[in-house]
């Protein structure tokens, strides 16, 4: 048996990698023939650049210290003691690969692009009037309108950067690094939650997976980074509210919730991973209602606020519809994206993360006499698949998926803490990681 695991698990592998390859080749004949990718390296959004930096050297030797002493400090540190080690791990593969473009062109000059948002923040300088003004420059064609990740996103995601600047945090390299210190996190939050959903030794195995992440090669440094961070921790504290803990966490997740809608739009889908929490929570949600109470409440606060501050989310959403079509999103053909989006998240998530996917889908077959902390887990990851694959269908995510969907791609790492012989696994993740950053210049 365990033999014909693993040559199925390679088998999944393989078929992954076939993936990509064929959404290289496909999407490198559209791109000569026809130019309506308007991506230079397909499937990703990057430019062929061999090159090494000052990150270099501390990549490597990141990589190989979790390769080498991941799964044991794991397995052995208390708990508090992981996350904090998770954290601190996960930050120093993060910064490490942003600085293999060097601190400008990795960094500081990641969020100060035409299109970025922080070439905005002039605009904002009388807040409430720019929010009951912010529909008014949606579109192409309306006066001034938003640059595109402005324009394509609710204004929490630019209110952010101009409330750093407020406080004194200003330019490219402090928002680069709110994005990488807080993105890093989400590790954090996806291991809580997998511990509160799970198993406690199921979130120990999957904590080198989650520091070790090809992710982090657009968490560093992009600003869905941040938003999968607001994302995982309105997960991990409804995870806590459900098994036990104080139902208070309830109110927090649903704030985080709010939150999350407020930062992307097509984030409000991460509804479908919370339903999957309630799911494996619903005893103690018939037991204490005033848990749905509190997280309804919560959810209600950053609505209600940008609503009273003459924010229209639904009109925002409909004009960003437009918006998206009279830019490239209209060009760029469905029949391509539809499948090679998913190319994108296996270089996201690595070649672990498609075994592990395999090993889910084993359990979820025979869930009857799977051990109940791994079917758990395959529920919640299956959630996050749904999620993303109806982001994809939607039409809405053609292309940049390997940095719009970080905050589901954060759902699925945590499969590969049903893998064997970890080591090898992590190996084949941190590789991909280092040849993506080192062989190609990514435009996140």
């Amino acid at each position: 048996m365990t033999r014909r695991s693993r040559y199925a698990d390679l088998c999944a592998v393989s078929a992954a990698a076939l993936l990509v390859l064929v959404a290289v080749f496909v999407g490198r004949h559209i791109q000569d023939a026809y130019r309506t990718l308007f991506v230079h390296w397909p499937p990703l959004f990057a430019d062929w650049d061999p090159h090494v930096g000052p990150g270099t050297p501390a990549a490597a030797l990141v990589a190989v210290a979790v390769v080498a002493y991941g799964p044991a400090v794991a397995a052995r540190l208390p708990w508090r003691g992981l996350l904090v080690a998770a954290w601190g791990a996960c930050l120093a593969w993060t910064w490490s690969l942003a600085l293999v473009d060097g601190w400008q062109r990795g960094v500081a000059g990641r969020l100060t692009t035409r299109n970025e948002y922080l070439t905005v923040i002039g605009r904002f300088h009388d807040i409430p009037a720019a929010l009951r003004d912010f529909t008014h420059h949606i579109v192409s064609g309306s006066p001034a309108p938003f640059p595109a990740h402005i324009a394509g996103h609710p204004p929490a995601a630019t209110l952010t950067f101009v409330l750093l600047d407020r406080i004194g945090l200003r330019g490219g390299g402090w928002a680069g690094a709110w994005c990488v210190t807080v993105g890093a996190t989400a590790c954090v939050a996806v291991l809580v939650a997998v511990r509160a959903l799970a198993d406690e030794g199921l979130a120990r195995r999957a904590a080198p997976f989650l520091a070790l992440a090809p992710a982090a090669v657009w968490v560093g440094a992009s600003a869905d980074g941040y938003f999968a961070a607001v994302a995982a921790w309105s997960v991990a504290l409804l995870a806590l509210a459900v098994t036990g803990r104080s139902v208070a966490w309830a109110a927090g997740s649903g704030l985080l919730f709010g939150l999350t809608c407020y930062l992307s739009y097509g984030l409000t889908l991460f509804a479908l991973i919370g339903a999957a929490v309630l799911v494996i929570g619903r005893r103690r949600v018939r037991e204490r209602p005033v848990l749905l109470v509190l997280l309804l409440a919560g959810t209600a606060v950053v609505p209600v606020a940008f609503t009273l501050a003459g924010f229209d989310w639904w009109e925002g959403y409909r004009l960003l519809v437009t918006r998206y079509y009279q830019g490239v999103g209209g060009t760029r053909p469905y029949g391509y994206w539809v499948w090679a989006n998913l190319a994108c998240t296996v270089l996201v998530t690595g070649p672990a993360t498609a075994a592990g996917l395999r090993r889910a889908g084993a359990v979820a077959a025979r869930r009857r006499t799977a051990p109940s902390a791994e079917a758990r887990l395959a529920l919640v990851v299956a959630a996050a698949l749904l999620a993303l694959l109806a982001a994809d269908l939607s039409g809405m995510s053609k292309a940049e998926t390997e940095r719009i969907w970080l905050p589901f791609a954060m759902w699925l790492l945590p499969v590969c803490a049903l893998l064997p012989r970890p080591r090898g696994w992590l190996a084949a993740q941190a590789v991909l990681a280092l040849l993506l950053n080192h062989l190609l210049f990514t435009g996140w």
